[in-house]
C-alpha cells in the first residue's frame, strides 16, 4: 500500500529569495510571499509542518496600492489606555513604515497560531534597496514571471 508522503521538520531544505517589491501591487506581492513562506511551491509541501522558504522583500516603499486604498483603508491599533484607538491610513503607513504595511498583509494570509507564527518569522523587510542578509546567498525571484 502506498501512503502520501509527509514532510519531517528536519528533512526541509530552505533557500533564501529576494523579491523586489518596486511597481507591485501589495495584494499580488502579498500573495505570492505567502505561498513560498509556506511551502506551497515545493512538492513536499505538507499542511502542518513549516516547509517554507525565507524571503528577503527590498524596496517595500515602493510597493503600489491600487485605486483609492492609499486613502481609504485604514489599519487601526489600541494602546490599551482609555481613548487609546489609533489609526493611519495605508498611503501614510506606506510613507512612515513600508515594513510594516508588507508584514500586516502577508499576516493575514498565514495561518493563525503557532504555525503561522514561526512561518512569519522567515519574512524579512526592507524599506530601502539594501538588506544585511547577503551571507544568505539569496537567489532573485521575478514576481512579474509567476503572475
Amino acid at each position: 500500500m502506498r501512503t502520501t508522503y509527509m514532510a519531517k521538520p528536519g528533512e526541509v531544505d530552505r533557500k533564501w529569495y529576494i523579491i523586489d517589491a518596486t511597481d507591485i501591487e501589495l495584494g499580488r506581492l502579498s500573495t505570492v510571499i505567502s505561498s513560498i513562506l509556506r511551502g506551497k511551491n515545493k512538492p513536499t509541501y505538507t499542511p502542518h509542518v513549516d516547509t517554507g522558504d525565507n524571503v528577503i522583500v527590498i524596496n517595500a516603499s515602493k510597493v503600489k496600492l491600487s485605486g483609492r486604498k492609499a486613502t481609504d483603508k485604514i489599519y487601526y491599533h489600541h494602546t490599551l489606555y482609555m481613548g487609546g484607538l489609533k489609526s493611519i491610513t495605508a498611503g501614510e503607513m506606506r510613507a512612515q513604515k513600508p515594513d510594516r504595511l508588507i508584514r500586516l498583509s502577508v499576516k493575514g494570509m498565514l495561518p493563525n497560531g503557532s504555525l503561522g507564527r514561526q512561518v512569519a518569522k522567515k519574512l524579512h523587510v526592507y524599506a530601502g534597496s539594501e538588506h544585511n542578509n547577503e551571507a544568505q546567498k539569496p537567489e532573485i525571484l521575478d514576481i512579474n514571471n509567476l503572475i
